[in-house]
């Protein structure tokens, strides 16, 4: 069950008024107590009773610290009283704006949440609809963001994927390259070789000759 918030005015009904004392009065010697160990700090509390009973806690001794509460007060002018005073009352009135803006923003969180609408007038009906409305719109426009994002990204690592295999590619084939660089050297080294043999071939001489075998003999010896 969600409790309810407390409103800082006096209670009326004199039962939980009671209750409320006996339990935030231990609670706050409890608090007290612990800011003295913790902290290693002197704390002395007083707490009169609705009815006059005094209840107190003192880290060390009452007496003792009122006496020294006295002096620290001895000097400090009045001038700094009146300075601390307007700081209170100053904090205060901050305190109660914030409570009443607290307020508020919880009025307009049920109204927007469809509670408490029966008391509405036109105007803020109409301005709790054009407030909906903003914040849809809102929600959807973060939405179609959020997919468009979501897609620059898709297509990023589709980009970093196809440029990983072309940088693949190309060290293949500039592997494939260097292997074949030196059989093209050793064909262009061949390829004088044959040209000598078939030169040197080619200088065989022929010649057409006709006539009689012993002609011929003659003529073949003549020429060498």
């Amino acid at each position: 069950m969600v409790r309810g918030k407390t409103q800082m005015k006096r209670i009326e009904n004199a039962t939980s008024r009671q209750v409320t004392f006996s339990k935030r009065r231990n609670g706050l010697l409890k608090k007290a107590f612990e800011l003295s160990v913790l902290c290693d700090a002197e704390v002395a509390l007083i707490i009169f009773s609705p009815r006059g009973k005094l209840y107190e806690f003192a880290s060390s001794s009452m007496q003792e610290s009122i006496e020294r509460y006295r002096r620290h007060t001895k000097h400090v002018n009045p001038t700094t009283f009146r300075s601390v005073e307007q700081n209170m009352q100053h904090l205060k009135q901050e305190a109660e704006n914030m409570m009443k803006k607290i307020d508020l923003l919880e009025a307009a969180k049920r109204k927007f949440l469809g509670e408490g609408l029966g008391a509405c007038s036109i105007e803020e009906l109409q301005r709790i609809e054009q407030q909906l409305e903003r914040s849809l719109s809102n929600v959807r426009a973060r939405k179609v963001f959020k997919e468009q994002i979501e897609q620059l990204k898709e297509k990023e690592k589709a980009l970093l994927d196809e440029n990983a295999k072309l940088t693949e590619n190309a060290r293949l084939s500039e592997k494939h390259d260097i292997h074949l660089q030196p059989a093209t050297k050793n064909q262009n080294v061949n390829q004088p070789q044959c040209n000598a043999e078939s030169s040197s071939s080619s200088d065989v001489e022929t010649e057409l000759f006709i006539g009689l075998p012993d002609t011929r003999a003659r003529h073949i010896s003549h020429h060498v």
